[in-house]
């Protein structure tokens, strides 16, 4: 009867332990941080874009934790390095996926580098917030795993279609880097400007890492244009400038894809950088101007306090926009479950440096990607400063 006794004793004690232990391990979980992936370019021929996009991310991160997280947690931020390489973008994601567990992610800057890692999101059922790419194809595949924050080109080019007149538009050339950003650039300002009624001339494309693009500007000054269009990085920007400075190209150039960084132009291009364009979706000089000048003002006042350099911003705002959408999403999700995640991302309706952000459903029926409408912004070089254009002040 005493070894019954006993027995019946030790089960119950060890049931009991277990029971605790689970009930410890839910309050770990519970208090453990709550994990978004982040994959950027952080090394690589456009890694500045990254880590300003990184930096603005830990911005959003440390204001979200200094108001108690997200779901009473905190929130860490997991970043993986996609080098720039699209082969590295689908390894990262699955990455941060099946090793790190996220449960949302953030990314990956270039089209490229989007569309390669999107196939792992729908393998493994985890949604990603796009905050800068914008080709086409990246809501129009049919990828239900995606939200996208940033512009895609024709929504950029249609943006600027309303001053094409007034800047005097009317014979283009094309000068991009050879991706899918570049491409579907062209092809989407090539579009707006004919049904404006412009000549459309050829386009030329260069490799992301190149440096010498005098033989594509060449080309283009035999043409006769009065504008031509860039789309790349702004260490490809600078480059271009100063070539088509040294060649004496007399062309309007505006730069597309909100990647040029006026400040960091005017301080390496120089006098090159003199009356250019440039379409872009955060406008750090004027933070009074943006659809909520208080919080404009805000990130870029604690952008410079953390001594950040202040060409960054124009990428910097797109990190920070990213991650508050996702935290808006778990706090509506009410959980960190990808595909609750997923569905609240469907519902948040947030005021970001951009302006507001608010999904709507596009890509094929079924499997539609969500897509914000981001405002768009004209600022020009003007006296070695950056300026708004008088169409822009009205």
């Amino acid at each position: 009867m005493l070894k019954r006794w006993l027995g019946i004793t030790v089960t119950v004690g060890v049931v009991a332990g277990l029971v605790s232990s689970l009930a410890g391990l839910d309050v770990a979980r519970a208090q453990a941080p709550v994990r978004i992936g982040v994959i950027e370019p952080l090394s690589g021929p456009v890694a500045a874009s990254g880590n300003y996009i990184r930096m603005g991310a830990e911005i959003a991160r440390d204001w979200l934790n200094a108001k108690g997280g997200v779901l009473g947690r905190k929130i860490d931020l997991v970043s993986e390095n996609n080098q720039s390489d699209p082969k590295e973008a689908a390894s990262a994601a699955e990455k941060l996926i099946v090793r790190d567990k996220v449960p949302a992610i953030m990314g990956a800057w270039g089209s490229s580098m989007t569309l390669a890692a999107m196939p792992k999101l729908e393998e493994y059922g985890v949604p990603m917030v796009v905050e800068t790419s914008s080709a086409a194809s990246i809501t129009k595949r049919g990828n239900p795993w995606i939200f996208r924050i940033s512009a895609p080109s024709e929504m950029e080019a249609l943006g600027l279609e309303r001053y094409v007149d007034t800047l005097g538009v009317k014979n283009v050339d094309f000068l991009a880097v050879n991706t899918d950003w570049g491409r579907g650039s062209s092809t989407a300002f090539g579009d707006m400007l004919k049904k404006k009624g412009a000549d459309i001339g050829p386009a030329e494309f260069m490799e992301q890492a190149a440096t010498d693009m005098n033989a594509q500007l060449t080309k283009i000054k035999a043409d006769n244009g009065d504008t031509l269009f860039v789309t790349t990085a702004v260490e490809q920007i600078t480059l271009i400038l100063k070539q088509a400075q040294e060649q004496r190209l007399a062309r309007k150039i505006i730069t597309t894809g909100g990647s040029s960084s006026p400040s960091q132009l005017i301080k390496q291009a120089g006098a090159a950088a003199e009356g250019t364009y440039h379409l872009l979706f955060f406008m750090p000089w004027f933070p009074e101007a943006m659809p909520d000048g208080r919080l404009a003002k805000a990130f870029v006042d604690e952008w410079n306090k953390r001594g950040h350099p202040f060409d960054g911003l124009t990428e910097g705002f797109r990190g920070h926009d990213g991650i508050m959408t996702i935290a808006e999403a778990m706090k509506g999700a009410g959980k960190d479950d990808p595909k609750a995640i997923r569905d609240a991302l469907w519902n948040v309706s947030l005021m970001g440096l951009n302006g507001p952000i608010k999904f709507e459903k596009d890509g094929p029926a079924g499997k539609e990607s969500g897509q914000s409408k981001p405002s768009i912004f004209v600022v020009t070089i003007k006296d070695g400063k950056v300026a708004l254009p008088e169409f822009m002040k009205k």
